[in-house]
């Protein structure tokens, strides 16, 4: 699949995911990307604020359709890409923490949001990467947590998630399951979530988390149940 084509940049928007989310219901066709360089409403998982300055990070919303049981990965497979993404940058090696975020040195460089529509069949994929945010421009609170590649060319950024992207979605189900577990950032982690807490034990063949209790037993945790804490 390629991404890119068409491709649809505002200087300011609300959101990426939103204006492509738009594209989407009206018919835009599968590979339509929309980025913009800067955004007054970006978002990430669990509704939390995505902030940035302007022209310091690659703010990229892709359409992909149809969807169907190919993608069941799709929530690991997208992270994969922004690793390869900014590792041609030049960044150092990228790992990615369950389920969404891309980190650097165990600093956060990437997160992913994807909004599914399975009932009309596509899915944008979300992705804020920093680029060129200098610590001190990060908010207080995510200074000791968030980093950039160190690379301040959104045009070049662009092209290489395009180009990792396209090769992701499409990937067997075993080549993003290993490739996941190779770069599984949790994995041997003690972790907390609302109901429990346990080490970080991989992966299963549908994605989800698992977590080894201090009993011994392994749970599965989706995505879309639990909020992690590392302890």
């Amino acid at each position: 699949m390629t991404f890119g084509f068409p491709h649809r940049h505002y200087r300011r928007c609300d959101s990426t995911n939103s204006r492509a989310r738009e594209l989407a219901a009206a018919g835009a066709p599968e590979g339509t990307v929309v980025t913009a360089a800067e955004q007054t409403a970006g978002r990430g998982r669990r509704g939390r604020g995505w902030i940035a300055p302007p022209g310091k990070a690659l703010l990229y919303s892709g359409l992909l359709r149809p969807l169907d049981e190919r993608h069941l990965l799709l929530p690991l497979a997208v992270p994969l890409a922004v690793c390869e993404a900014a590792e041609a940058l030049g960044a150092a090696e990228c790992a990615v923490k369950w389920p969404n975020d891309v980190w650097i040195g165990g600093r956060k460089v990437a997160g992913v949001l994807i909004e599914a529509r399975p009932r009309d069949g596509w899915a944008v994929v979300g992705v804020g990467l920093n680029l060129a945010i200098e610590p001190d421009e990060f908010p207080p609170e995510l200074r000791e947590t968030a980093t950039s590649i160190g690379v301040g060319d959104p045009g070049a950024a662009l092209a290489a998630l395009n180009e990792r992207l396209g090769h992701w979605v499409e990937a067997a189900q075993e080549e993003t399951l290993g490739e996941f577990r190779r770069r599984d950032a949790l994995r041997g982690q003690a972790i907390r979530w609302e109901r429990g807490e346990g080490t970080a034990d991989g992966v299963d063949e549908r994605g989800n988390l698992l977590v080894r209790r201090s009993d011994g037993e392994v749970q599965a945790l989706g995505a879309g149940e639990v909020h992690l804490t590392l302890t």
